[in-house]
């Protein structure tokens, strides 16, 4: 019997990681954990009998065997895109592709659509939240959203909005802390990867690092997990304004302190350098950037 394939998503993230010689690189490319491309690559290395990097102190480098894999996984992938546009083509019409990660899709972008849908009704748009292929081209996306401080040479962007860090919890919880951010080392912190800031950072801020342990609690890699489980009142976490502005604004969720953190990273929406936006795309970016800013004013 012929060897089954490895998965898809394996063979992605070996390729990014290939491409760039570091898990950390190719982290950031595809959205997920550092840990995460480290993981998949041992599992599609185990799967494979064969080591397809060294790992070095400071560095990381192909073995021959992975350069080897590079260029078949390269060209597989680039002939399973020429065949499907061959065979199917690819008719939009007025359908846009937005890709954002799970959390900003479930907690910022999905609670507003009403307002694009009411605006512009006869344009529809098709949301991808599963991290797939880092090429707009490729996957057929018009717009992203993207998460740090802009460093994407590659791309067009512009800030969504100035981001905050602050603490969320249960009104039930918030009542035992009592503005106190001291009484966090008895609370379960709840934490969401892939964010260069977070609890350790908001602590010193706060005055608290030398009585919380900033690195212990619960850690998730969508920022949705942890919201939900603060309104349970299982823990407080630490969110950011943009996803958790409509939570606090209904009651769902209360900030047990008055610090609001700024913080360099943010949410940009981005399109390809160099390229022409369709009619359709550019009304969706508009929209973005309009309700984005209007929410701080």
């Amino acid at each position: 019997m012929p060897r089954s394939l490895p998965p898809p998503s394996w063979l992605r993230t070996f390729e990014a990681a290939a491409r760039h010689t570091s898990f950390t690189r190719a982290a950031e490319e595809l959205h997920v954990t550092q840990s995460a491309v480290s993981q998949q690559i041992r599992l599609l290395e185990d799967r494979l009998g064969q080591v397809l990097f060294h790992r070095l102190p400071q560095s990381l480098q192909l073995t021959d065997s992975g350069r080897a894999y590079l260029a078949v996984v390269h060209d597989a992938f680039e002939r399973l895109t020429l065949g499907t546009e061959e065979l199917f083509g690819y008719a939009r019409g007025e359908l846009v592709t937005i890709r954002a990660t799970p959390g900003f899709g479930e907690l910022w972008l999905v609670p507003r659509l009403g307002s694009f849908y009411r605006e512009h009704p006869d344009l529809d748009i098709r949301v991808i939240s599963t991290i797939w292929n880092p090429q707009f081209i490729e996957s057929g996306v018009d717009l992203e959203i993207r998460y740090g401080i802009g460093e994407w040479t590659e791309l067009e962007m512009q800030p969504l909005m100035q981001e905050y860090l602050l603490p969320v919890c249960a009104a039930t919880v918030s009542a035992r802390l009592e503005g106190v951010p001291a009484r966090l080392a008895d609370e379960r912190l709840l934490h969401t990867d892939g964010f260069r800031n977070g609890w350790p950072e908001w602590l010193q801020r706060a005055g608290a690092a030398r009585d919380v342990d900033g690195g212990r609690g619960s850690h998730f890699d969508t920022a949705g997990l942890p919201i939900k489980l603060a309104e349970q009142g299982l823990g407080v976490a630490m969110g950011r304004w943009s996803m958790i502005e409509r939570h606090i604004d209904s009651g769902r969720l209360v900030a047990p302190f008055d610090l609001a953190m700024p913080v360099e990273e943010t949410f940009y929406v981005a399109w390809p350098a160099g390229g022409q936006l369709r009619p359709e795309a550019a009304l969706l970016r508009d929209w973005l950037l309009r309700v984005a800013r209007g929410a701080e004013e």
